[in-house]
């Protein structure tokens, strides 16, 4: 924390000479409060002229509750504008506010609510000028593991990208990278990093508001008024969870490269955009542990996946240490789950009630077990399942048969082994590469390498989906339903039926 200064700086003597004068105090904007004097330009509280001893942070704090005296301010904004850009905990927070209350002789001046933050409650005279903020982004409260590689490489190529677009299967960690990358990149633009999450917008129009809000524009009722606001601006516009709008996005790139040329544009989707200038990074998966290193902890924790899981544990059951005992067992859970930290994350949560043996078991049994997310999260983001479910709903009816029927294999498969298998059924006359490329990119399906033919193979928590689907009676008859009607008086009963004995009996 930092050391409050006691005697006044030199450079500060200016101060000293203008705190007696109130036509000087009136001239800098100060703000009185009580029997103190606030000196923004200065960075000074003084009482009966002289200063009271602050630390930086105090400062900091004062001056952001000064801007709506009166009204309460979430802690997560007072974190944000106090710190950007770095990790703090609540605790750093809490510190500095004592302090400042202690010098400012009393609780009353700032008072605390726990569900919404702090309010500056004294009578205030004058009024402190509001800087605009440079960003939006979310106070991050974790570390980010395993992406250092990657961030320097994304940093170095949206220098000179105008879209880029992070791709990726279900819970890969895409909106992370993204805030990770957002941080890292901020000094480099005047007027700042500005985030939208798209996750509940339904529609281009709304799309269009919940932007010009983030960016403190003038409504407007089209991506060409919205770019013509952005024209002088030099920014980067991060676009979250663009799947549901990917026609409205690539539309609005296309205006924005036109008539704001100094905008850049960073979206998550689990597919991309495939517009003109459109630089695309699929986000890896976590390393998982080779055999090789079961030898001890320390080897272990060499890795992304392990790092995550131990890390989200001990967020929820202090004093947990992970035992040599527990890395076979860990490193079946990792591999299960493909290195995806959504998927880590939700098993970590259950370690306090099953331990980490005790998860393993759970999971051979399926997903079922991954559904206690964290409350704040988006609802696709609470549970794998939940994360799944937003990709496969959207599936033509075609692809989520290719889909099931791949869930039947454990290991990859090439495509004319694939033809073979669908023979006789409705998928013998489907376009079977085009269906292929469509779950590929929406990023449902995976390509092994290796020589030859391509091998299509389904993540081990993705096809344990789409066998769970396969294993539910309702959700089989409403797709066979919706079937009937796609192709008419064929209802596909005898391909529904060799799925479903099939899925009986794989593991």
């Amino acid at each position: 924390m930092e050391k409050d200064a006691r005697t006044p700086k030199a450079g500060r003597f200016s101060a000293f000479i203008k705190m007696n004068n109130p036509q000087a105090i009136d001239a800098d904007g100060t703000v009185r409060f009580g029997a103190y004097v606030f000196h923004r330009q200065q960075r000074l509280v003084s009482k009966a002229g002289w200063p009271v001893p602050l630390g930086g942070r105090a400062l900091d704090i004062l001056t952001v509750l000064l801007e709506t005296p009166g009204q309460y301010i979430s802690k997560g904004t007072l974190i944000e504008r106090v710190w950007p850009n770095r990790v703090v905990e609540e605790n750093n927070l809490r510190v500095h506010i004592a302090a400042l209350r202690r010098a400012l002789n009393g609780q009353r001046l700032i008072l605390n609510d726990p569900q919404r933050g702090y309010c500056f409650a004294a009578p205030v005279h004058g009024a402190v000028q509001v800087a605009l903020p440079r960003h939006n982004l979310a106070v991050r409260l974790s570390p980010v593991m395993g992406c250092d590689e990657l961030l320097g490489v994304l940093v170095r190529r949206l220098s000179g990208q105008r879209l880029m677009t992070l791709t990726g299967c279900a819970g890969v960690g895409k909106s992370t990278v993204a805030l990770a990358l957002a941080e890292r990149v901020l000094p480099h633009y005047r007027d700042g990093v500005w985030w939208v999450d798209l996750d509940t917008v339904q529609a281009p129009k709304s799309m269009l508001r919940h932007l010009a809000t983030a960016l403190h524009l003038e409504p407007c009722e089209n991506a060409t008024q919205l770019s013509r606001q952005l024209a002088s601006r030099q920014l980067l516009l991060v676009l979250d969870g663009a799947d549901l709008l990917l026609g409205a996005c690539r539309h609005l790139v296309r205006v924005l490269r036109e008539a704001a040329p100094q905008v850049r544009v960073l979206i998550t989707s689990r597919e991309a955009l495939q517009t003109q200038g459109e630089w695309t990074q699929r986000v890896p998966r976590l390393m998982v542990p080779a055999p090789s290193a079961l030898g001890s902890v320390e080897q272990a924790m060499v890795y992304p996946a392990v790092q995550l899981f131990v890390a989200r544990v001990r967020a929820g059951q202090q004093g947990f240490v992970l035992r040599r005992q527990d890395l076979a067992p860990l490193r079946d859970i990792c591999r299960r789950l493909d290195g995806i930290p959504l998927a880590l994350e939700l098993a970590a949560a259950q370690v306090d009630a099953l331990g980490i043996r005790g998860l393993q078991q759970q999971l051979r049994q399926g997903l079922q077990v991954l559904t206690r997310g964290r409350r704040t999260a988006v609802e696709r983001h609470q549970s794998l399942s939940a994360a799944l479910d937003w990709t496969y709903q959207r599936l033509s009816l075609p692809e989520r048969w290719l889909f099931l029927q791949l869930g039947l294999f454990k290991m990859a498969v090439t495509l004319p082994t694939l033809s073979e298998l669908v023979a006789g059924t409705e998928l013998e006359h489907a376009d079977l590469s085009y269906l292929l490329g469509r779950l590929i990119a929406t990023s449902l399906l995976t390509v092994e390498p290796g020589p030859g033919n391509p091998r299509y193979r389904l993540l081990n928590c993705v096809r344990s989906y789409a066998l769970a689907q396969l294993r539910d009676p309702q959700q089989m008859a409403h797709l066979q339903q919706g079937y009937g009607h796609y192709l008419g008086p064929f209802s596909g009963r005898p391909f529904v039926l060799q799925l479903i004995e099939q899925a009986a009996y794989a593991d």
